[in-house]
C-alpha cells in the first residue's frame, strides 16, 4: 500500500494541531488553579532568542493551513495575529483544523512533484511537493507544536508524551 500525499498530511496536521489544543487547555486550567496571570504564560520564551507560546502556537496554525493550501494549489485563509488569551489561540487551532479538513484528497494527491515557490523574506525557497511536507511543512509545525508544548512544561503543566502524542 502506499501512502498518498493528503494521508502523509492532512491528517497528521490536524491531529498535531488538535493535541495542541488540548495542551493549551491544560495551560488554561493550570494557569486557573495556580492562579498565575495567563498572559504570563503565553508570552514565556524557552530562550531570550526563541518566539513565546503565542507565537508558537500562530506559527504551527500558519504553516499547516498554508502548507497544505500550497499543495492543493489554493491561497490559505488568513488569520489575523491578534491572540491574547488561551481561549483566542485555542480558537484560531480549530479554525485552522476546520480548514484544513476542507481539503480534499483530490486536491492534494499527485502533488509529490509539483514545485512550490515559499517566499520567505527577500527570497523565495523552491521545493516540489514531496520535498516540501516532508522537509518543511511537518517539521515545522512538528517543531513549534513541541516548542509550546516543552514551554508550558517548563512553567509547570503537568503533561506528559500522551498529551503531545494524543489517543490513538
Amino acid at each position: 500500500m502506499t501512502l498518498s500525499m493528503y494521508q502523509a498530511s492532512v491528517p497528521s496536521l490536524i491531529r498535531s494541531l488538535n493535541n495542541l489544543a488540548v495542551i493549551l487547555e491544560k495551560g488554561a486550567a493550570h494557569a486557573e488553579a495556580k492562579k498565575i496571570d495567563p498572559a504570563v504564560l503565553l508570552s514565556t520564551r524557552l530562550y531570550p532568542d526563541m518566539f513565546p507560546l503565542g507565537r508558537q502556537v500562530q506559527i504551527a496554525s500558519d504553516i499547516a493551513r498554508r502548507g497544505a493550501a500550497r499543495l492543493a494549489g489554493l491561497e490559505a485563509p488568513m488569520l489575523e495575529d491578534g491572540e491574547t488569551t488561551f481561549a483566542e489561540f485555542i480558537d484560531r487551532l480549530h479554525k485552522t483544523t476546520a480548514y484544513l479538513e476542507t481539503l480534499t484528497p483530490e486536491q492534494i494527491d499527485g502533488s509529490e512533484e509539483k514545485s512550490i515557490a515559499l517566499p520567505v523574506g527577500k527570497e523565495t525557497m523552491t521545493f516540489e511537493g514531496m520535498s516540501y511536507l516532508l522537509y518543511f511543512i511537518l517539521p515545522n509545525v512538528y517543531f513549534h507544536v513541541t516548542t509550546a508544548y516543552d514551554i508550558l512544561r517548563h512553567c509547570g503543566v503537568e503533561l506528559g508524551k500522551r498529551d503531545y502524542l494524543g489517543k490513538p
